[in-house]
């Protein structure tokens, strides 16, 4: 079951396109022979024994993942430091100095659980909520602005909420991290009108009748940030490299140019959108950084 579960998840990337899979397990228990026994065919997994509060890498075992045993050693180590990253200079933002106790991505969390809720309260009726609250330019110039936001809280089926919920939960997690709760949620909200506003322009220049209704422009906000946080960094923030990004963001919009039913002008305006929000945000950090020196 163990490794069915492994295999299943490495199946749904793989339908998206998704060639390169990673997966770490990390058994949490006491028994080191049973952990032991459970990971033989599988080099991608540590254990945690929970009475020493120790990691254990058996041998055979990748000895690092992204960075991440390092991580994990320090945290077991000062869990009263919360991990210890602060302290250990490996890369934290100021911005989470004195936030250290917020753990759960909250802001990433209900939003997904909207989402979520949204698509099925859709489900029970009909096209009535896409009628209110999809956007399109007719819409918007007939003075229904709220739908630029409404909008973002709608998906056509269930392959389109869950690639779209999936994205927010492993790449909002990071960003949120960084930006904090609502810095994240105004670069979200943001990025999704920025994605509309854009599909709206290429409806009228375009002369095609578009109706668009979904997270995507939100959600490609997000990477164009995470795009400027990496590129900030060196090329590497968190677990994520600027070659993978890339790698990711060109399959997207490459897929979305294939297929006839994908609002590209949206991902685009809200990529863009994104990365200039947090571009825009660094300077402006900068030069106040620079004042406060001189001032100093």
């Amino acid at each position: 079951q163990y490794l069915h579960i492994k295999e299943k998840i490495k199946d749904f990337f793989l339908e998206k396109g998704i060639s390169q899979i990673h997966i770490l397990s990390l058994i949490v228990c006491e028994d080191s022979g049973k952990a032991k026994w459970l990971c033989t065919e599988d080099a991608m997994s540590w254990m945690i024994d929970s009475r020493e509060n120790k990691l254990m890498v058996f041998e055979g075992k990748v000895s690092d993942f992204y960075g991440m045993r390092k991580k994990i050693e320090c945290f077991l180590e000062h869990p009263e430091q919360q991990d210890g990253r602060e302290e250990e200079g490996m890369g934290v933002s100021p911005r989470e100095t004195g936030r250290r106790e917020y753990r759960i991505p909250a802001v990433t969390a209900v939003l997904a659980a909207v989402n979520i809720l949204v698509f099925f309260l859709g489900t029970f009726t009909g096209e009535k909520l896409f009628r209110l609250g999809a956007i399109g330019l007719s819409e918007f110039v007939d003075g229904q602005y709220y739908r630029i936001l409404t909008s973002l809280f709608l998906h056509w089926d269930t392959n389109h909420l869950m690639s779209n919920m999936l994205i927010l939960y492993f790449l909002g997690e990071v960003v949120e991290k960084y930006y904090g709760p609502v810095r994240y949620a105004l670069l979200y909200a943001a990025a999704g009108i920025g994605g509309n506003l854009a599909s709206m322009a290429y409806e009228f220049y375009s002369g095609a009748s578009i109706l668009s209704a979904g997270a995507s422009g939100a959600i490609f906000g997000l990477i164009g940030a995470l795009f400027v946080l990496v590129v900030s960094h060196k090329g590497h923030f968190e677990h994520i490299s600027l070659r993978r990004l890339v790698f990711m963001v060109a399959y997207s919009l490459y897929s979305g140019l294939r297929s006839s039913d994908v609002n590209n002008a949206a991902h685009i305006g809200g990529l863009l959108s994104g990365a200039a929000i947090a571009l825009i945000g660094q300077i402006a950090a900068r030069i106040k950084k620079g004042k406060r020196v001189q001032d100093a």
